[in-house]
């Protein structure tokens, strides 16, 4: 059944059809470009490492979905990056926490070169060699990784987040998770995650519906269903502040800030209303524009590094951040938890929220005329279940109150945690009333 969805205030049409193996593809038509673009996605990613799947429990390496999108490149005549760069395409990959996407742009070609993403994403080809020889290639990407002061206070915040959890388990995993990989353990996997029914096509420019469809449900053929459930170690929130400090080749001490937003973890769907609310609370208590971030940058606390958002990882499992270069983080810490408290308790300017409200909106319109952010959102909002172009109604129902009640809720009741870089001794872990 093919079913069209119309989204008047964005001004575009997805036209959407669930093939006979479950593979749900979307297509959306932008007539008049010559770029086209396709994105084949996998609901499964660097925290997918203990699962079960046709009754058998499996604990996999650290790093297995990283190691996966590399090797799936490998095909029985060779490397099919190396054929869709032939044919005219530009294609990559990437893996996240929940997700592993394999796509390419091109003008010419489309169809062939969407043949060649079907196909050697659905059919794998490893062989103990070629595994083999990707441990060294990866090892050296895992070594430039860990070299980044970015990664480390990001990695070292994330363990205190969720502590013991795969959640916080680096997606490319470590130098000795990698070593246990073999070509049994990526077929297992495959097995078990690269399934239609666990995988979403998304294709955007100006291409025939029915071509894409076609190509589609020719290539991706039925299989027999399993049982797949993942296991996700989640843990207890800390009851205290927790600080983490390393040291690292930067100018200033480096920092991140977070606080942990939990809910149902057993949850199957991401509401798009919620996650608009604690994106639209970090801008509002902290953005640039925000009269803290303007307090802390005449004080010479932050500059122009500092960021804040909200980040969504499960369905209820997120966290809100901030961080940037400091010459005081405690101090930064300290100013953020008070000024939650004052929004999370007392009255907020509602020009003020006004203003962040119409320009978060404005900027997630503009997000939309990429393909490839409108492909993302339509992959999360399948994986998630959520209409992920409700984008517009979404913000409509979103009130002050709404965002007040999300940072009294979360911000002022959670302790945050700190992770700091900056030229002391060897890494020091600190628990503080």
């Amino acid at each position: 059944m093919t079913e069209r969805i119309s989204y008047p205030r964005l001004g575009e049409e997805v036209t959407r059809r669930v093939l006979p193996s479950g593979l749900p593809v979307y297509v959306v038509r932008k007539p008049g470009f010559s770029r086209k673009y396709a994105l084949f996605a996998v609901h499964y990613g660097g925290m997918d490492v203990s699962y079960e799947h046709e009754g058998r429990s499996f604990t996999m390496p650290a790093g297995i979905a990283h190691y996966l999108e590399h090797k799936t490149f490998d095909t029985a005549d060779g490397n099919a990056m190396q054929t869709l760069a032939q044919n005219g395409a530009e294609p990559n990959a990437f893996t996240s926490n929940s997700i592993t996407a394999y796509y390419f742009d091109c003008t010419d070609r489309f169809i062939e070169n969407l043949r060649e993403l079907l196909s050697f994403v659905t059919v794998p080809y490893f062989t103990g060699a070629s595994v083999e020889k990707e441990q060294g290639i990866i090892a050296r990407e895992i070594r430039m990784i860990e070299d980044s002061p970015d990664w480390i206070v990001y990695r070292n915040m994330m363990r205190l987040l969720y502590p013991d959890s795969s959640v916080s388990i680096p997606v490319a995993g470590s130098e000795e998770s990698i070593r246990t990989i073999t070509a049994e353990t990526l077929y297992a996997c495959h097995r078990a995650f690269y399934r239609p029914d666990n995988m979403c096509l998304v294709v955007v420019g100006d291409v025939e519906e029915s071509e894409v469809f076609a190509a589609a449900e020719e290539i991706v053929v039925p299989q027999a269903k399993s049982k797949l459930r993942r296991r996700y170690e989640i843990g207890a929130p800390a009851q205290k502040f927790q600080r983490v400090s390393c040291t690292g080749e930067v100018s200033r001490p480096q920092f991140l800030l977070g606080v942990r937003v939990s809910g149902e973890t057993c949850e199957t769907r991401i509401s798009l209303r919620e996650s608009l609310i604690g994106s639209i609370a970090a801008e509002l208590l902290m953005g640039q524009t925000s009269p803290l971030y303007h307090r802390l940058y005449d004080a010479g606390l932050i500059d122009e590094s500092f960021e804040c958002g909200y980040e969504e990882i499960l369905p209820g499992t997120a966290y809100v951040y901030a961080g940037g270069e400091s010459s005081d983080p405690e101090a930064v810490r300290r100013a953020v938890e008070e000024e939650a408290y004052r929004m999370g308790t007392e009255s907020v300017d509602g020009a003020y929220f006004r203003r962040i409200h119409r320009a978060m909106f404005g900027i997630m319109l503009k997000d939309l005329n990429s393909f490839e952010d409108i492909a993302l959102d339509l992959v999360d909002g399948c994986f998630y279940g959520y209409d992920a172009l409700q984008i517009p109604e979404a913000f409509d129902a979103i009130t002050l109150q709404d965002v007040q009640a999300f940072i009294h809720d979360h911000i002022c009741q959670a302790p945050s945690v700190l992770s700091v870089m900056e030229p002391k001794e060897e890494t020091i872990y600190e628990d503080h009333d």
